[in-house]
């Protein structure tokens, strides 16, 4: 169901829009409007211009919140006012700010300990006073690395032949680390040559005591030591910040709240009257919310609210608020993936509750996997909050209770008698056609059903949306609906062997409807009073009406015969059950449990997730694409209701 709504106009000193905002419509869900855009008619309106002074403070609020432990409660219960929260937060973020302070300093400097770690672990295995190479002064040195490739050549071609002496600290798959030393007289030719063998330099600055091992271990008890005062540093903040947690939360509720309450003025209007400015706020609310309202403001002097009951009067559409049991609540999920109904459109929510939920159930009859289906999808509902597990456990009842008709417990057939029948074995005679399996002739059947009710919900909304062609001359108007069901009933008699109605009455249900249907764009021309009926173009307007009629009986005929799918995944799950006891044993009497309940699983997840997805293709393309056109906008309210 679609809730109702009222279009509000509300008016009040300029100064006093605040008070109101939070006083009143924080209270209730109202989707607010553009008020310059649906007062156009209105003289000397002009936007609400203002920068919010709250948007600083307020971010700062969130983001000192969002350093509070994720396991604590997040939301405050002090009431204040809003300088009392800017005053709070400005106090606990200046504390705060210097605790930051010096934890980003100890971050810095760890950092820098880490990077001079980095630099020098490579070269632990020269055994040499690092102080002592860093200060020769006839003899250079270089550290860096090799690749292995151009290390083997300078080896086996290049080392011999000059002046250097090159020790090997390490390597891995790629490099190798190593230092060199060249006489400081002719150590550009000899770094020269070094480079053409892609000698990476690594710098190693003046401030390592000790070999590059004690190095490394002086570093790495620096790292500990600061690593242990930032620790402590973050222990301090975190326990300030848990011992301010209610009065930060409470704080940043009311800013988030003012600033966003500020942020009305973008929706706003201003108009002056005499010496006075007035604001102007327009948007909708529920029936109820609208009446609850209007009895708060009652006793206002200051505040007042004008309700537009005739919504051909308001510029805007009214917004989709869907109002729904909760049993069929989750199924809106997959009403908003194709598209929200407009505000006069019939809300599907309850009809894709019951048919999903009913083919899904026919298509996967089984009492012991629905029942896992039922149980799964409830507790992963009830811990995770998910609609798409409410929906799994909602087609759990109906596999339950096909289950139970065709006698089938986790794919055994012999543990309960079936209610109804057996879907691989119950044959049933036609005319004409022969012997036939009885779940293909029910799902066509129901597939029938379905596509009358279509048929009708789509003439109520195209009745509604004022649409002449759609609501009596449409495929699936009243014309189509008149057709199809003829059809329908003359099938139903021909099989079941009786009579047949008269010529005269099968021209009315099957040549008169065509007729009406091929006419239609003239028909709907008269019925709107157009100055041209007939299109100009005759002969043109004959072979599209031809070729479109064709369509229209062809697709009358794929889409119910779509509907075999449902019993045909019925014979399916039986005959995949059949085969998992086949291959268990159980024929043999040799049963092998764990292949049954790997079976089953598997049949379970595998063929559970393509019904859904034929179900939903079923849902999607021979429901809605009759009657639902999905054109409406969301109900976004401003404030949550408290």
């Amino acid at each position: 169901m679609i809730e109702k709504m009222k279009f509000l106009s509300i008016t009040g000193p300029k100064e006093d829009i605040d008070r109101v905002v939070d006083t009143y419509l924080s209270k209730y869900e109202i989707h607010l409007e553009n008020a310059l855009s649906e007062l156009k008619t209105v003289q000397d309106l002009r936007p609400f211009v203002e920068n919010n002074p709250f948007k600083d403070i307020s971010q700062r609020a969130l983001e000192l919140s969002q350093l509070l432990s994720p396991d604590g409660e997040q939301s405050g219960h002090k009431s204040m006012t809003v300088s009392q929260a800017s005053d709070l937060i400005e106090a606990i973020g200046n504390e705060a700010e210097e605790l930051k302070a010096k934890e980003e300093s100890l971050i810095s400097k760890r950092n820098t300990l880490k990077e001079s770690l980095e630099r020098i672990l490579p070269f632990t295995a020269l055994n040499y006073d690092l102080s002592a190479i860093l200060h020769f002064k006839y003899i250079k040195f270089r550290f860096g690395r090799i690749s292995h490739e151009y290390y083997h050549k300078f080896e086996d071609y290049v080392y011999d032949t000059i002046d250097t002496v090159l020790y090997k600290c390490r390597e891995d798959d790629e490099y190798v680390w190593l230092v060199y030393f060249v006489p400081d007289t002719i150590s550009n030719r000899i770094d020269a040559i070094y480079a053409s063998m892609h000698f990476e330099l690594i710098t190693v600055p003046d401030e390592y005591k000790g070999t590059p091992f004690e190095a490394t271990k002086t570093l790495e008890d620096s790292m500990k030591a600061v690593q242990i005062e930032l620790n402590d540093v973050r222990k301090q903040l975190a326990t300030f910040l848990e011992l301010k947690r209610d009065d930060l939360l409470s704080a940043k509720d009311r800013l988030e709240s003012f600033s966003t309450n500020f942020n009305v003025r973008k929706l706003a209007a201003c108009t002056r009257q005499s010496r006075n400015t007035f604001y102007i706020l327009c948007g909708w609310m529920s029936h109820h919310d609208a009446d609850s309202f209007q009895r708060d403001i009652s006793d206002d002097e200051k505040t007042f609210c004008i309700v537009e009951e005739n919504h051909e009067n308001i510029l805007s559409r009214p917004p989709t608020k869907l109002l729904n049991p909760g049993l069929f609540k989750p199924f809106e999920l997959f009403i908003k993936m194709y598209g929200l109904p407009a505000y006069n459109e019939i809300d599907p929510t309850i009809l894709i509750g019951l048919t999903y939920s009913f083919l899904f159930g026919f298509m996967f009859g089984d009492v012991g996997q629905g029942l896992c289906l039922l149980v799964g999808g409830f507790l992963l509902h009830r811990f995770k909050k998910s609609s798409l597990a409410a929906i799994i456990s909602c087609c759990g009842i109906f596999s339950t209770i096909f289950g139970f008709l065709f006698g089938s417990v986790f794919g055994f057939e012999e543990i309960i008698h079936a209610v109804w029948l057996r879907p691989m074995q119950h044959m049933t005679s036609l005319p004409f056609i022969g012997r036939l399996n009885t779940v293909f002739i029910v799902s066509v059947s129901i597939g029938m059903g379905i596509i009358l009710l279509t048929m009708i919900l789509n003439i109520i909304n195209s009745y509604r949306s004022h649409d002449p062609e759609r609501t009596f001359f449409d495929t699936n108007g009243l014309a189509g609906f008149v057709f199809y069901a003829g059809l329908v009933l003359t099938i139903v008699l021909y099989m079941t062997q009786n009579p047949i109605p008269a010529s005269v009455l099968l021209v009315i249900m099957f040549a008169l409807p065509l007729a009406i249907m091929f006419f239609k764009e003239p028909l709907t021309n008269l019925l709107e009073r157009k100055a041209r009926i007939m299109p100009k173009e005759k002969g043109m307007f004959v072979v599209q009406g031809f070729f479109e009629l064709f369509e229209v009986l062809l697709s009358y005929f794929s889409n119910t015969l779509s509907f075999v799918r449902v019993g045909a995944f019925a014979i399916s799950h039986a005959a995949m059950m059949e085969v998992v006891l086949m291959l268990s044993g159980y024929e043999a009497g040799n049963i092998n449990w764990l292949v049954v309940i790997l079976g089953n699983i598997f049949v379970c997840g595998m063929e559970g997730l393509i019904v859904g997805i034929q179900v939903l293709r079923l849902e999607y393309y021979e429901l809605f694409s009759r009657f639902y056109r999905g054109t409406g906008r969301a109900f976004k309210p401003y404030g949550k209701k408290l």
